[in-house]
């Protein structure tokens, strides 16, 4: 295992930029950082969805150290994702191993699969609000039981989806969220998501490592990249326009996803 042997500076500088994506708007890791290394690396997509994965375990990590230190993780609701993410997550996996996820077919599931998770993105990076009011007229607040089934509901996609696309764990999660537990604060939202990405991913990341579609090297100058990066991102999240962040953003993945259908 070649963690940080030779720091590769393009693959750095796209951790950087990536890093300062995530930090400024809370979403886009995997939805940017994916199919950056596929389209501009050419790195196989088994490949990148299985390095950005750790990459992601990796990175969420020290949000949640925020978060909770800060104390914004609703670890009732974390519970209830991993019940479903962590199953979906393992049986996706063995499904991914018996079709060779080196395999044309695999990647072309992959690459279908992370098109249509980065156009859904978009979507709902776009909609959020409507689709949060939409969520709570039709369906109300509901009862603590229905809630907590829906929720379990809810991290089985997101095991399923992030597994095979290393997509869904952001946006997708947070938008879920804040439709079942609309009296919650946005911080605990936030923070409840990304402390249920890091079992999540690093489950999946570990999988696709003994899959063979890890590239530790590659990982590394990733997160040389990143680290810093998601701090600037931070610092400058406070002085740019939400609204105009998350337009740009979205924009990019309706393109990327659009391009990965083509």
């Amino acid at each position: 295992m070649e963690f940080l042997g030779e720091i590769n500076p393009g693959y750095a500088l796209s951790g950087l930029v990536v890093g300062m994506l995530v930090g400024m708007t809370g979403v886009g890791g995997g939805s940017l950082m994916t199919p950056l290394l596929i389209l501009l690396f050419g790195i196989h997509p088994a490949t990148a969805v299985g390095t950005d994965l750790l990459y992601a375990a990796a990175t969420k990590t020290g949000g949640t150290l925020f978060h909770g230190f800060a104390r914004t993780v609703d670890w009732r609701i974390v519970g209830r994702l991993a019940a479903g993410s962590i199953p979906a997550t393992a049986a996706t996996l063995l499904v991914l191993q018996h079709i060779d996820i080196k395999s044309s077919s695999a990647t072309g599931v992959i690459t279908v699969g992370l098109g249509i998770a980065l156009l859904l993105t978009s979507f709902v990076l776009i909609f959020h609000k409507k689709i949060q009011a939409f969520y709570v007229a039709r369906a109300g607040e509901g009862s603590p039981k229905r809630t907590g089934t829906v929720t379990v509901l809810v991290g089985v996609v997101l095991g399923v989806l992030v597994s095979i696309t290393s997509v869904g764990a952001g946006a997708l999660g947070v938008t879920a969220l804040l439709a079942l537990y609309p009296r919650q604060p946005l911080a605990r939202i936030v923070g409840s998501d990304i402390a249920h990405a890091v079992p999540l991913t690093l489950l999946a990341g570990l999988g696709h490592w003994w899959l063979g579609s890890v590239d530790w090297a590659l990982l590394g100058s990733l997160l040389v990249g990143s680290l810093p990066g998601i701090f600037i991102g931070s610092y400058i999240a406070g002085r740019a326009p939400d609204t105009l962040l998350r337009y740009i953003l979205a924009a990019t993945l309706l393109l990327v996803g659009t391009r990965l259908l083509l």
